[in-house]
């Protein structure tokens, strides 16, 4: 259950966010994306009833297993995908993909979830978005250099962030200085730790491609041998 407080809810931007959010969780049906059951409004406030994860944010599974077992990965990466491929199709572009907004329920299904900062295109356009947001560690190089972007191959990109967290155990950039850290994303200078299996490792790099023309689609990452096992 998500409670907003009416009274604090007085900016201009907090009111768009909260509305698109309703709006978009009114439109998307799949397993693999959080479902909206019931907004219920009272005098001072509102709330949102959405199905229940009671295995918590994949954030705090992560760190509990240190790093997550290939099998176990690409598991939840296909369903990652799954909801990635989806929304886009509905012409929606999450823009702020994390391990702390994807959740697990009781059979650790993986579920999208939290959609304040995501933005609504034309489905099936090759329109391009060019507001930079979300989280620094997860953002597309192209997001940060300000340029206009393709939302699907920034999603994309945050999802790659998002796997190599899982099998990793840490993030692929990381730096204090905020001006370092863009600096490393925008190079694509990270390792890739010697315990990841050949495949894996080929994988997570067509996908932390700086370049987003030469970075997997969804039909690449589909095609390719370590997510099809």
């Amino acid at each position: 259950m998500k409670i907003l407080e009416k009274s604090r809810i007085k900016d201009k931007k907090d009111i768009e966010r909260i509305s698109r959010e309703i709006k978009i969780l009114k439109k998307v049906r799949h397993p693999n994306v959080i479902q909206l059951y019931e907004i219920i409004e009272t005098e001072s406030e509102l709330f949102l009833i959405m199905e229940y994860c009671q295995n918590g944010e994949l954030f705090d599974y992560i760190v509990s297993h240190q790093r997550l077992h290939e099998k176990a990965a690409v598991r939840m990466y296909q369903q990652l995908i799954a909801g990635i491929e989806y929304i886009h199709k509905s012409g929606i572009c999450h823009r702020d993909l994390k391990p702390e907004n994807l959740l697990l329920d009781f059979d650790k299904t993986l579920k999208i979830v939290d959609f304040g900062l995501s933005n609504m295109y034309t489905a099936g356009s090759s329109e391009q978005l060019k507001t930079a947001c979300g989280s620094p560690c997860y953002a597309a190089p192209e997001m940060i250099a300000g340029k206009k972007y393709l939302g699907l191959k920034s999603d994309i990109w945050s999802s790659g962030v998002v796997l190599y967290a899982m099998v990793c155990g840490f993030l692929p950039f990381e730096d204090p200085k905020t001006s370092n850290l863009y600096k490393k994303i925008l190079a694509g200078d990270y390792k890739i730790p010697k315990f990841l299996s050949q495949d894996c490792a080929h994988f997570i790099s067509k996908i932390l491609n700086t370049e987003p023309d030469k970075r997997y689609g969804i039909a690449e990452i589909r095609g390719h041998p370590w997510f099809k096992q």
